[in-house]
């Protein structure tokens, strides 16, 4: 993230605090222990899956129960629940739409997220009173395409991942409709994500749901009548990686967006780990809290906010393909891309998820861990609290030199956890378990 900031002013940046809404912080929730996740780290809400009319397929996405109980969950926490029905449907894909549709009302869902002309038609017929997002899939880039889709009964719009800051401003003057942007995550290479890669080299279509990620593959170039002969622009003999864009991060705008105006900041991140989900939310809910507790005439130049460097600290803890703020400024160019890998080299990992407070917490073992290492608590909050393991014990007391990924037992720590809290997540540096075992 080392393009030239430029000065824009947003459209209320001259408004005091007390009249800046703060958007809505939504997050990835790929199942239900993501969707707890998001929630226990500060999510407002929350995007989901069914088993149907999802581009996400391979995630684990919920049965009509598990919907439901997510459902229950987020709303006792304050939460909201939209649902992703945003393929590009194929005539087959409508049999069962109306039926499903009805169902999300019933479970009680806030909101359903549609790309497709046809299925928000749909939706608008059989289930009126639920709200419409539209996806970044149906790329409105535009004022007037804006207007368009809220006249047609979207109640929000999630904006083409192409824009300017500049054009989500003037949007935004001219449109009264909620707006959603992507803040985080993974990039698609092709135009809004509408991709036929995936579909050409393994036949997996991503506009329906079965995107195999080949812009993350390993590519080399070779002519024809020469085999064997490669172009040079590959970085190593492995080929070099073409189509990889570094990750979206738009954490240093912050301040900016929340003055355009926008009502909803989106994190991207569906099949990513529950370390990857709780550790994004957590950096965003308290930047936004930050922003929250300045003072009202900072406002007047939002650009001029800086975040305290822990914030970036933090967030290039999180794990990441190297960090882009993608069209936000200027038009993206090659220090966008990471051609010398599918992603990079990360420093942290997840240990343990806490199942059961207290000074001696049981924990859900993550990866391999052992007595003597240095471990972080994820608290709450910008700041991580750092403790030693002194012992593992198993549930009958036993001792554990090795704890594997799956285990249960119960963590003493020096100092103890005090004040940890059910569903938090434990990370260390990855190369401390290096050193113990050296």
């Amino acid at each position: 993230m080392n393009k030239k900031k430029k000065n824009i002013a947003a459209p209320n940046s001259s408004k005091k605090i007390n009249t800046i809404c703060f958007p809505e912080l939504l997050a990835p929730a790929g199942n239900y222990e993501k969707l707890v996740t998001a929630v226990h780290y500060g999510a407002d809400a929350v995007y989901l899956g069914g088993k149907e009319f999802s581009l996400r397929a391979k995630a684990g996405n919920f049965s009509a129960d598990a919907m439901r109980q997510g459902v229950e969950y987020a709303h006792e926490h304050g939460v909201q629940v939209y649902v992703t029905s945003n393929i590009f449907a194929h005539n087959r894909d409508l049999e069962g739409l109306p039926a499903y549709l009805q169902e999300l009302e019933k479970i009680g869902a806030d909101g359903v997220i549609i790309s497709d002309p046809g299925i928000l038609s749909i939706a608008r017929r059989v289930v009126p009173g639920l709200p419409v997002h539209l996806s970044t899939q149906a790329n409105v880039t535009n004022h007037e395409s804006a207007r368009f889709w809220l006249n047609q009964g979207a109640s929000r719009l999630n904006l083409a991942r192409e824009l300017s800051l500049e054009e989500i401003c003037e949007i935004r003057s001219k449109v009264s409709g909620e707006l959603e942007i992507f803040v985080h995550g993974a990039l698609c290479i092709s135009y809004s994500g509408r991709c036929m890669l995936s579909n050409y080299l393994t036949g997996r279509d991503a506009n329906q749901g079965s995107c195999a990620h080949p812009c993350r593959f390993s590519y080399s170039l070779v002519e024809e009548k020469r085999p064997g002969e490669y172009y040079p622009v590959q970085e190593d003999e492995r080929g070099t990686y073409i189509f990889n864009s570094k990750d979206l991060c738009l954490l240093e705008m912050l301040p900016q967006l929340v003055a355009s105006g926008v009502d909803s900041l989106k994190i991207e991140g569906r099949m990513k780990s529950i370390f990857y989900v709780g550790a994004v939310v957590r950096i965003y809910r308290a930047a936004l809290d930050y922003l929250k507790a300045l003072p009202a005439e900072v406002w007047e130049k939002p650009e001029n906010i800086k975040f305290p460097e822990v914030f970036l600290d933090e967030i290039s803890r999180s794990g990441t393909r190297g960090m882009t703020e993608n069209f936000i400024i200027d038009k993206p160019g090659s220090s966008e891309m990471i051609y010398s890998s599918s992603r990079e080299e990360q420093g942290y990992e997840p240990v343990a998820v806490i199942r059961e407070p207290g000074q001696t917490p049981f924990v859900e073992i993550r990866n391999t861990v052992r007595p003597g290492e240095t471990i972080e608590y994820m608290q709450k909050g910008i700041d991580c609290i750092g403790v030693t393991i002194i012992r593992l014990e198993d549930e009958e007391g036993g001792l554990v030199e090795k704890a594997n990924p799956g285990n249960k037992l119960f963590l003493h720590t020096d100092p103890p956890l005090q004040g940890c809290e059910t569903n938090a997540i434990l990370r260390r540096k990855k190369q401390q378990l290096q050193q113990i075992v050296v």
